[in-house]
């Protein structure tokens, strides 16, 4: 039986209307502005500038079916081919991905590939850039991976990106020098799917809202015991997390009450290890493909050095640990000591935590809930990163500036883009060719990491390139872009509840 959201109801309404209606006009006003369509001229001519390359054909089968999700715990919940994460897409910079997918769900589904500037018609937003992939049918995604770096995919319908549906996905840089001897992927998670219940029953509960008796109405809670195996109290029948204060966030750094927090698809009591010689050097690329977790991450016993940020490198910079919203990714290299080392993913303001575990030698290691010193020391801010050389965006003056009011709040759970939730139907008018100032406003209490589909941006004070970034409390997030890539672009809070709750909206280039 398919749960009905606001936005579904939305959704419905949206896919009787042709893209072309955004172009509508109004008898008793001017023409609605006219924008470029995904699978117009202009975006093909976009991907054609690009100089597509070799292809590389890629296999995706969305299913329903049990994971192992280690210590003996086996969930049914959504997957890629059944493992979690899915299988890792790998490309060279500017060869063509060309994904086969075949939906063995039971409700559509899209493929979004989180921070690549590519062709707006394989974006994978419904409503917005194609229809679902219904159920049983097979769609096939092509398109060129401009940039190299660390990038992931997932799906942008409902609840889905709350499963197990999401997987890495690296460009690699053929003239990039190698300074390093290994590599490690790190994909960190906040896990219920199977275990407390589902995500459409936490987003059922958040959509009550605080203010409306949104307390304690989510059910199904398998011998769970009301704490989160950490000291976090919360009622027994109930998703909803209080008091997740966090130094880094602030009083509410996240909503939702996970069980567990997976490194890499286990639990911290059964972690995966990652072996190596003492003195190797590794490249690890860390993707947060979580839905209400920012993670602060530290590996015991080193400091890490920050060499990527979104993808895009910065001038190297050495911290203890790295905070990570929600759709952000570090790389980070670091040269391993001698024994046994817990990676340490601590669920910011939550009080629990993930973790792997690094072997070089012998030793036991410590116990699940060992928290290293390191997560207690430096944490890395934007304010210590800066571009390097190729990546700088260039000095200019914005041509356009959008404010962007991050509205609503916890107690009515009303998120939306300047009071209007779910607007991807008045796309706010770009020019190609433009420089464009995007100003996120946030007047809440509540923390927003706000990603921008189709371009990747520089934060304003520093010129860090991003394509997702933390908007903290009271706080305005300035960002540059060169509207180069035409076409409908979705923007929202990658906080998976707040933008299904309404926190969305689009860009759209003039046609």
């Amino acid at each position: 039986m398919r749960t009905l959201t606001r936005r579904s109801v939305l959704r419905g309404t949206a896919a009787a209307l042709p893209l072309a209606s955004l172009a509508a006009c109004s008898e008793d006003g001017p023409a609605a502005p006219s924008f470029v369509a995904p699978d117009s001229e202009r975006v093909a001519a976009a991907e054609a500038a690009r100089n597509p390359g070799t292809v590389r054909e890629f296999h995706l089968d969305p299913v329903v079916a049990e994971v192992d999700l280690g210590g003996g715990l086996v969930v049914p919940t959504w997957s890629y081919g059944g493992t979690v994460p899915g299988a890792p897409i790998r490309v060279s910079r500017g060869e063509q991905v060309k994904a086969v997918v075949s939906n063995g769900l039971p409700a559509g589904t899209t493929v979004h590939w989180h921070g690549l500037q590519m062709r707006c018609d394989a974006d994978g937003v419904p409503d917005l850039t194609q229809d679902p992939i219904e159920p049983g049918a097979t769609y096939t995604y092509q398109f060129t991976a401009p940039d190299a770096g660390t990038y992931w995919f997932h799906p942008h319908m409902g609840t889905q990106l709350d499963r197990g549906l999401y997987a890495p996905l690296v460009v690699d840089d053929p003239d990039e020098a190698v300074t390093w001897d290994l590599e490690w992927t790190v994909v960190l998670d906040d896990w219920m799917d199977g275990v407390t219940g589902t995500p459409d029953d936490v987003l059922a509960e958040l959509a009550q809202g605080m203010g409306m008796g949104g307390t304690g109405s989510g059910g199904g809670h398998d011998g769970h015991d009301g704490h989160d195996g950490h000291g976090q109290a919360a009622t027994e029948d109930s998703f909803l997390l209080h008091g997740s204060e966090s130094d880094l966030l602030g009083a509410d750094a996240g909503d939702v009450r996970y069980p567990h927090h997976l490194v890499n698809g286990r639990i911290s009591a059964d972690p995966e290890v990652f072996a190596a010689e003492p003195g190797a050097r590794v490249r690890v690329r860390i993707i947060n493909a979580g839905s209400d977790t920012a993670y602060r991450l530290a590996l015991t016993g080193h400091r890490l050095t920050v060499t990527h940020a979104d993808g895009f490198p910065c001038a190297p910079v050495e911290t203890d640990a790295i905070l990570i919203g929600m759709g952000e990714r570090y790389d980070v290299q670091v040269t391993l000591a001698d024994g046994v080392f817990p990676l340490v993913a601590e669920a910011e303001g939550k009080g629990a935590r993930g973790r792997a575990l690094v072997r070089t030698g012998s030793g036991e290691a410590p116990a699940a809930d060992f928290a290293p010193a390191e997560l207690g020391g430096r944490v890395l801010t934007y304010a210590d990163l800066a571009p390097t050389d190729p990546v700088t965006l260039p000095a200019k003056e914005p041509d356009r500036t959008i404010d962007l009011e991050l509205t609503g709040s916890m107690m009515m759970f009303d998120w939306a883009i300047n009071g209007r939730p779910h607007d991807l139907g008045n796309p706010y008018p770009v020019e190609e060719g433009e420089r464009v100032r995007l100003r996120f406003i946030n007047g809440d209490a509540m923390w927003h990491p706000m990603h921008l589909h189709g371009h990747t941006f520089a934060l304003a004070d520093s010129g860090l390139r991003k394509d997702t970034a933390i908007v903290l409390p009271g706080q305005t997030l300035e960002v540059d872009f060169d509207a180069v890539n035409p076409g409908l672009w979705m923007v929202h809070c990658h906080n998976l509840y707040h933008g299904e709750a309404g926190m969305m909206a689009a860009l759209g280039y003039l046609a």
